[in-house]
């Protein structure tokens, strides 16, 4: 298949897609293309605003897999801005058109993932592990075992040099060769799809094209 994968980040989702698909991975932020370039080498990894990319290349692909920028959707945020008194924020639109688009013009097979949101969702997703995801699959309820981002055990006490350990055990990264923060590590592996989940959703693809 030809996959398109949009706000690719690290490549949570892909990390368990091999390598016998053709993918294309969009990644706005030039040093995390970087990253997701070493880890994937065999990936065409493009520098560019995935949201426009989507519209200018949709028709090229058979399926597209989409990750839009979360927080302004995510209960955590806006429990920020009642508590703690962060700036409110409008919830950025830019996923449900992207859902939308592809409900009305897509005729391959996609998947829309983001947060639970702190609000009744406008389009009614599917759930699975942390997250929702808007398909025109059904993916199968599933108990992830591996690659699952464990937030237990004392997770908020933690510094962030130790979140990143987790993190990077949890989801299978290694950024220990990589000059950047801590805290933007953690940001960076936070922002991933667990493994696991991307494959079992990839799955639901092939099986459907191999019927």
């Amino acid at each position: 298949m030809k996959i398109l994968n949009l706000y690719a980040g690290l490549g949570g989702n892909r990390k368990l897609w091999g390598d016998e698909h053709q993918i294309t991975a969009v990644e706005l932020d030039e040093n995390i293309a970087k990253i997701y370039k070493d880890f994937f080498p065999n990936d065409e990894v493009i520098v560019a605003d995935a949201h426009q990319y989507l519209l200018d290349h949709y028709k090229e692909f058979d399926f597209i897999w989409s990750s839009p920028p979360c927080p302004s959707h995510s209960r955590l945020r806006k429990g920020f801005s009642m508590a703690n008194g962060a700036k409110a924020v409008y919830p950025d639109m830019k996923l449900y058109e992207e859902i939308l688009f592809l409900q009305g013009y897509f005729k391959g097979k996609y998947c829309v993932e983001n947060v639970k949101s702190w609000y009744e969702p406008l389009i009614i997703p599917q759930t699975l592990s942390r997250h929702w995801y808007w398909s025109n699959i059904q993916i199968p309820d599933k108990k992830i075992t591996k690659g699952k981002i464990n937030l237990t055990g004392g997770w908020e006490k933690q510094n962030d040099e130790m979140q990143v350990k987790q993190l990077e055990q949890d989801l299978g990264f290694n950024l220990s060769n990589y000059n950047i923060s801590f805290s933007k590590k953690r940001r960076f592996l936070r922002n991933c799809v667990e493994p696991e989940v991307g494959l079992h959703i990839l799955l639901q693809i092939t099986n459907l094209k191999e019927k």
